[in-house]
């Protein structure tokens, strides 16, 4: 079994959500214990593979499994990309335990509409264990610009994607409530939107993002704040992120930070001083990447390290 080694890395909590009666809500926010999640990067991996690893860490004790939302390759090195929403829902007839996430989903690549209902859909099959991960997509700089131009399909700049994640939420928002309903935005609209499925416990968003804009579209719209472990404005964005879902009047005790960072010992170790310095900032759950093909005594001696 290799070594562990660092990856190299490239509109508010529903009420239900927040019920006491769901049993979903402790899973997502433990106040006293930082969760420890593994995301399975997409790259190359066929869905037997993510499957099996999925498994592993349920059993070895990790508290969440998530994925990318990619189209191809960006390094072009592989073939395959499994796609994450489906991939998501047969881990969750495979598992029983851990939550379920992505990191994150590009608002191109689907509709909300569409989304809304998909999410539904892995809600529904998880046991609402599906957390809702939604980002901006790369800009036209970044190694991913080519699995949206190769379909031909533009690619908006920061101001604009930001703007697009903003109407996405509130569009969401309005289907889960299950009425009728009307929305005009200036990049997706509804027009008397009915018969989507109601979810019984909606799916809470995390947004994903690397400055300010959208730490601050996450505490004002979402749920919930994911950026890198390590990133050197972290307690920043999580102070900014708190404050806007402050001032839009809900609670900043409720909303979920969750961090990523490659799997290494030092992330694993229950008492070491990288696990100590995030939960110091509130982080609510480490999510660590894993790379295909994945190596499960990796994962079962990460879940050991983690239990003591």
């Amino acid at each position: 079994m290799p070594a562990l080694t660092l990856v190299a890395l490239p509109v508010h909590m529903s009420p239900a959500l927040s019920h006491p009666d769901n049993p979903c809500f402790a899973c997502l926010r433990y106040p006293a214990s930082m969760r420890t999640d593994l995301l399975l990067m997409p790259f190359g991996a066929t869905y037997m593979q993510m499957r099996e690893a999925a498994i592993v860490a349920e059993d070895s004790g990790f508290d969440g499994i998530w994925t990318w939302d990619h189209l191809r390759d960006a390094d072009d090195n592989s073939g395959r990309v499994p796609e994450a929403l489906i991939t998501l829902a047969g881990i969750a007839e495979a598992t029983s335990r851990i939550m379920l996430g992505t990191l994150v989903l590009n608002v191109a690549n689907r509709h909300p509409a569409l989304l809304a209902s998909m999410a539904t859909a892995l809600q529904e099959v998880s046991g609402n264990r599906f957390i809702l991960g939604l980002g901006a997509g790369g800009g036209p700089s970044l190694p991913y610009a080519p699995e949206q131009t190769m379909i031909g399909r533009p690619i908006p700049n920061d101001r604009i994607r930001a703007a697009q994640v903003v109407e996405a939420i509130q569009v969401l928002r309005h289907l889960w409530s299950g009425e009728r309903s009307n929305f005009n935005g200036q990049h997706f609209q509804l027009k008397e939107a009915h018969g989507y499925p109601r979810p019984e416990v909606p799916p809470p968003i995390v947004v994903g993002g690397w400055g300010p804009r959208m730490a601050g579209i996450a505490g004002r719209y979402a749920d919930g704040f994911n950026t890198q472990a390590g990133h050197p404005q972290l307690g920043s964005f999580v102070e900014l992120a708190r404050r806007e879902h402050a001032s839009s009047g809900r609670d900043p005790d409720s909303f979920l930070l969750t961090v990523f960072t490659g799997l290494s010992e030092p992330y694993v170790r229950a008492d070491s001083t990288a696990r100590a310095s995030l939960q110091q900032r509130g982080i609510d759950r480490l999510i660590l990447l894993t790379t295909s093909p994945y190596y499960l005594e990796e994962i079962r001696e990460a879940g050991k390290l983690l239990a003591h």
